[in-house]
Parts: C-alpha cells; sequence; structure tokens
C-alpha cells in the first residue's frame, strides 16, 4: 500500500455531507491501509460523538476493515512519533499517525487535520482529500 487514511477522512463516510461522503468512499475505495490507533478513534467518535450504537460501531469497522489492512500498534510507531511531533511541530496523535504510515512504507497521507501538502522524513506527503489539491 502506498497511502495512509487517518480517521478524521474515513468519518466522513458517515457526513451528512454528500461531497465530503463521496471523496471519503473514493478515497476508501481507491485502497489504503490504517492501523488499530485510526480504528479507536473512528470508535470513539461514532459513540461518544455520534452516539451510535455498538451494533452500528462494529458494521461500519467491519466495512472499513474489509477494505483497509489495519497495521497493529507497535513501539517502532511509538518511538518514531514522538520523534516525528518533536521534529515537526505535530501534536502526539497525528504523530503517531504519521509515524504509522512511515513505518508502513506509504507515500502518502491522507488527513484533514495536517497541513496539505508537508513532506515529511523526505517520505511522506500530506494531502488533503477534500481540497483542491487533494
Amino acid at each position: 500500500m502506498h497511502e495512509f487514511i487517518d480517521s478524521n477522512v474515513l468519518l466522513y463516510l458517515l457526513s451528512a455531507d454528500p461531497a465530503k461522503a463521496n471523496r471519503a468512499e473514493e478515497v476508501m475505495q481507491a485502497g489504503g491501509v490504517i492501523n488499530v490507533q485510526v480504528l479507536n478513534e473512528i470508535a470513539n467518535v461514532m459513540r461518544c460523538k455520534l452516539s451510535m450504537s455498538w451494533r452500528e460501531i462494529n458494521d461500519v469497522l467491519a466495512l472499513i476493515r474489509a477494505i483497509c489492512p489495519a497495521e497493529p500498534l507497535t513501539a517502532e510507531v511509538h518511538d518514531r512519533g514522538r520523534l516525528v511531533a518533536e521534529r515537526y511541530g505535530l501534536n502526539v496523535y497525528d504523530a503517531m499517525i504519521v509515524a504509522a504510515a512511515l513505518v508502513t512504507g506509504c507515500k502518502t497521507l491522507y488527513s484533514e487535520d495536517m497541513q496539505d501538502g508537508l513532506l515529511i522524513d523526505g517520505q511522506l506527503h500530506i494531502r488533503n482529500p477534500f481540497s483542491a489539491t487533494g
């Protein structure tokens, strides 16, 4: 896989905004990798902010996992994430997503929350799939 998808992109699958929901679906259907942190963040938002039932949450997560392989959280990702946070000034959770993408060998990270176009470690481009350039 050459693309990593952040939770903030996948959560738009549930959006009332059809343009963003369709774009999120396009990104997911094109294939990409996620990790367990992404699954945890999605589950938390669906439960706490969207008040979805566990059955609904499980159905959405199963759909995402059927299309996007989920990589485990590792100490290597944690260590790299701390370095990324320090070097690029990202918050810890965003840096852990970046680190997971780097460790997985991805070339693109789709995220709405980080600087569109940022190049991390000469390897990973941050892309906002909802911007004109994404």
